[in-house]
């Protein structure tokens, strides 16, 4: 009874072998794995910042072009003596100077 299992697990040690020494190289090199993984979503790629920045510069101007809009139809109301329209219009230029300080100038046109 005890030979064709012992023939058995003899035969199949060269199986578990591979499969245990693949574990072991698995538990070894889970903690490395890891850590990759954490330093990628920690950090920030070149492209992922750019497009971050490219995202906040267009709402930016989104909201700019807003106020812009907003203003344009204050001070024509203010033109016709609306004082509310006129303390409004002084606000949403004061909120869009705010916001033009913080975009980037323009380049300087070429010669």
């Amino acid at each position: 009874m005890r030979a064709p299992f012992a023939l058995a697990v003899l035969a199949a040690l060269p199986l578990l072998s591979g499969c245990l020494a693949r574990a072991a190289v698995d538990v070894v090199t889970l903690p490395v794995r890891a850590a990759g993984e954490v330093v990628d979503l920690a950090t920030t790629s070149d492209s992922e910042r750019d497009e971050k920045r490219g995202r906040e510069l267009r709402e930016r101007e989104e909201r700019l072009g807003k106020l812009e809009r907003r203003y344009g139809k204050e001070i024509a109301d203010c033109r016709d003596e609306d004082e509310d329209a006129c303390a409004d219009a002084r606000a949403t230029w004061a909120e869009m100077e705010k916001l033009r300080a913080r975009l980037p100038s323009a380049p300087p046109p070429e010669d």
